[in-house]
C-alpha cells in the first residue's frame, strides 16, 4: 500500500506544521522525513502554494553548508548556467537519471553487505570503509559499468537533441536546398545554370 501523503503547512512566521502529528517541526525534522523516504508535501498555509522544493532547497543549503559539501563552486557554477539554456530540461533529466543510476549501485552495494555481514549488520561508517575496500575489484567493476551507462544516458540526450533540431528546420523551405545537395548535381537544364563544359572559376 503506498503511503499517505503527509502535508507539512508553512506559516508566515516561517513555522512548519505537521498536520499528521499535529505539531510544529523544524526543518532538520523534514530532513529527517526525507533520510527515512517519508511522503510529503509543503504547502502555505495562506495560499495553498506547493512549497516542497523549496523547503528541500533549504535543506541542501544547509548541508553545503554544514562543512561537508557535496557540490564545487566549479559544478555549481556550471548548473547556474544551464539555466534559460535550450539544454535545461535536458540536462535536469540527465542528472535526474545519473543520481537515480548511483542510488541503484548503492542499493546493490548495501545488499552485497548484508550478504557479507548479515542481514542484520548495521551500515555504518566503518563498515562501509571495510566492505569497500575488501570489494575494491567488485567496486571498480560496478563503479565502470555506472560510468558507461552515464556515457549512453549523455548520448541519448544528444541523438534526441539532433532529432529534434532535424524536426526543427524539416520546416523550413530553403532555396536551392535538398537532402545530399552537391554543385556537381546540378541539373544543366535548370534556368540559370552554366553550360556544360563551362571552366569552373
Amino acid at each position: 500500500m503506498a503511503d499517505q501523503l503527509r502535508l507539512i503547512k508553512k506559516y508566515p512566521n516561517r513555522r512548519l506544521y505537521d498536520t499528521q502529528t499535529s505539531s510544529y517541526i523544524t526543518l532538520a525534522d523534514v530532513k529527517e522525513l526525507v533520510l527515512e523516504h517519508g511522503v510529503f508535501q509543503v504547502v502555505d498555509a495562506k495560499t495553498g502554494d506547493d512549497l516542497t522544493r523549496n523547503i528541500l532547497l533549504q535543506i541542501i543549503l544547509e548541508e553545503e553548508a554544514g562543512g561537508a559539501p557535496m557540490f564545487t563552486s566549479d559544478l555549481l557554477s556550471q548548473m547556474i548556467r544551464f539555466y534559460g539554456n535550450a539544454m535545461q530540461g535536458m540536462m535536469g533529466k540527465y542528472l535526474e537519471n545519473n543520481i537515480k543510476g548511483f542510488t541503484d549501485m548503492q542499493t546493490k552495494l548495501q545488499e552485497q553487505v548484508r550478504s557479507v555481514y548479515g542481514e542484520n549488520a548495521t551500515v555504518s561508517q566503518d563498515l562501509w570503509a571495510q566492505f569497500l575496500n575488501f570489494q575494491g575489484p567488485a567496486m571498480q567493476s560496478m563503479m565502470g559499468a555506472y560510468m558507461e551507462q552515464s556515457k549512453k544516458m549523455y548520448a541519448q540526450m544528444q541523438e534526441q537533441l539532433d532529432s529534434q533540431t532535424r524536426n526543427l528546420f524539416s520546416g523550413f523551405q530553403f532555396p536551392n536546398f535538398a537532402a545530399g545537395f552537391t554543385p556537381d548535381k546540378i541539373d544543366p537544364e535548370a534556368p540559370g545554370a552554366a553550360p556544360a563544359g563551362t571552366p569552373k572559376k
